[in-house]
């Protein structure tokens, strides 16, 4: 079994590349992470990597993608794929979810984890990959929606109430 975690170091894909080396951990299995760059400076301007007026260079890119991945999980597998559209009518979106299928296909990800706001919702953004990779079949998919916030002890249920 192989963990699968696309990573754009967003606080999403971070707190879903945090649970799944817990997950690794615990089921003693590998985690891959998995970032895909496009050949695309606003795609890379639109996720943080670069700043306005900063020129677009994929090994830097890559580079720091790699360096926040390792930050949090030192032992996964680090995996880059660069893709450029192939269809005139394909977006980077595109050419992103269709190379994390790819991937997870390749590597027979028996899931994946993937940071999204969207993922699973009726209507998604055109920019966003969860939604188009969380409806692939080939695997299970846990999705984290929200980032990760320390838990307020005021909320948390007092389990000793709960057995009586």
């Amino acid at each position: 079994m192989t963990l699968l975690v696309p990573f754009d170091a967003s606080p999403l894909s971070t707190n879903a590349l945090e649970r799944a080396v817990t997950f690794g951990d615990c089921l003693e299995e590998e985690v891959v992470v998995l970032t895909v760059i496009p050949d695309d400076p606003g795609y890379a301007r639109d996720r943080g990597w670069i700043t306005r007026g900063e020129p677009f260079d994929p090994e830097t890119t890559e580079a720091g993608l790699q360096s926040r991945a390792e930050a949090v999980a030192p032992e996964a597998t680090f995996r880059t794929e660069r893709v450029d559209p192939e269809e005139p009518t394909a977006t980077s979106t595109t050419e992103v979810v269709r190379e994390i299928r790819r991937v997870a296909s390749d590597i027979e990800a028996s899931v994946v984890f993937i940071g999204s706001e969207n993922a699973g919702s009726v209507i998604a953004p055109q920019s966003s990959v969860g939604s188009p990779v969380a409806s692939d079949h080939r695997y299970d998919v846990y999705v984290v929606r929200q980032p990760d916030e320390p838990a307020d002890p005021e909320d948390l249920t007092d389990v000793d109430s709960m057995t009586e």
